[in-house]
């Protein structure tokens, strides 16, 4: 990575790899070992790595938080002072291996590591936005916490009902035929490379007041949104990937699929059994000039991972369609889904794809390439 402006010069700067001291001896070697593959990963992985760096001052360094560590706020010197760019990482797991026990009392469960990441199963629809804008009232001790968090989920559902930011209202307009759509879209005379930055554009994000954003990647026709957006989008045709909602639509079976897809902490599955047809509407509609919407819940995770199988299957390295002509002669590692991610990830800001659902496109991917091959 390149050095940061105004850093400390390379012989002052402590370049060995800092871990919490809690990490053993034998899982640090182990990292340290892996550390160039990892850096040529990330170099190749089509993130934007030039623009970070140039904007540091400081060089980067985590700093590591858990239950046991001991601060005092009058003892930490002023963020200016320190030679680094801190990047504060939290563990709410327990720091040495205590076995979890239940005691007498309803909160006294020990923290299972690997849980923060399962906020689903225990923030009760406490998003980190009420989260934030109600922090002093939920400092209320555990037992009247659940019922703080219910009153506020229950008045924010109300205030967004009222103000019809819940009721989708997504539809469709009449298809076009592709000559139509060429010389009436201007997006098309533009492509945007894997590997390359996207400019900041009002046709790559658009949004209707407080509605959910709407994210075109790239030149690809292909839109990523929420089933809550309250606008009127500009698409020809929407694939609804929300198990919970049913868009009004007085299309054609061609212009409207719905699959209820649900998150893999239900279903392990449901996601991979899905995608083939996802895939085959994309495609149909795509060779004909068509522009999809690729929608879920909140559209930040099922829809991010419908729409990088149809990239990975029916794009080129250089995020053209060519209907996956490609696609065998392609190999399908973790690598090359994590450079279709990223590229995704530049224009749908709000990514947030579970790894059990990126697993399950990696599965599907796979047999296809396997199922194929057998055919050929």
């Amino acid at each position: 990575m390149e050095t940061p402006k105004n850093s400390s010069s390379s012989s002052n700067w402590d370049s060995s790899v800092h871990l919490p001291v809690w990490v053993l001896g034998t899982e640090k070697n182990a990292i340290e070992g892996r550390i160039e593959e990892w850096t040529d990963q990330f170099e190749s992985c089509g993130a934007d790595i030039h623009s970070l760096a140039i904007n540091l001052q400081k060089p980067l360094r985590p700093l590591w938080i858990s239950q046991r560590t001991r601060m005092w706020l009058n003892e930490v010197p002023e963020i200016d002072s320190w030679d680094f760019t801190p990047i504060i990482l939290i563990s709410a797991s327990a720091s040495d291996a205590v076995a979890t026990q239940r005691m007498s009392s309803e909160f006294s469960w020990q923290y299972i590591p690997g849980a923060g990441d399962d906020e689903e199963s225990w923030a009760r629809g406490l998003t980190p936005t009420l989260f934030w804008k109600h922090s002093y009232d939920l400092d209320a001790g555990p037992y009247h916490c659940n019922q703080l968090v219910a009153d506020i989920v229950e008045k924010d559902r109300v205030y967004c009902a009222q103000r019809g930011e819940h009721s989708p209202q997504i539809t469709t307009k009449p298809l076009k035929g592709y000559d139509d759509l060429k010389r009436n879209d201007d997006r098309t005379s533009t492509m945007w490379p894997m590997n390359s930055d996207p400019c900041t554009s009002t046709t790559d994000a658009q949004c209707s007041n407080n509605a959910p954003l709407l994210f075109w990647i790239g030149t690809s026709n292909l839109a990523i949104s929420s089933t809550l957006q309250d606008a009127l989008l500009d698409v020809d045709c929407i694939l609804n990937c929300d198990s919970t909602s049913k868009l009004p639509s007085n299309s054609s079976e061609n212009s409207y699929l719905e699959l209820s897809i649900v998150g893999s902490k239900d279903d392990r599955f449901s996601l991979m059994k899905n995608l083939s047809k996802a895939v085959d509407f994309g495609k149909r509609n795509l060779l004909a000039g068509r522009k999809i919407l690729v929608c879920c819940q909140n559209g930040e995770g099922i829809s991010i991972c419908v729409s990088l199988a149809i990239m990975t299957m029916l794009f080129d390295d250089n995020g053209c369609f060519e209907c996956g002509n490609s696609f065998m002669k392609r190999d399908i590692t973790k690598l090359e889904m994590r450079k279709r991610l990223v590229f995704i990830c530049k224009f749908a800001v709000n990514a947030r794809p579970s790894r059990g659902n990126l697993k399950q496109v990696y599965g599907f991917l796979s047999n296809e390439k396997e199922r194929l091959s057998r055919l050929m």
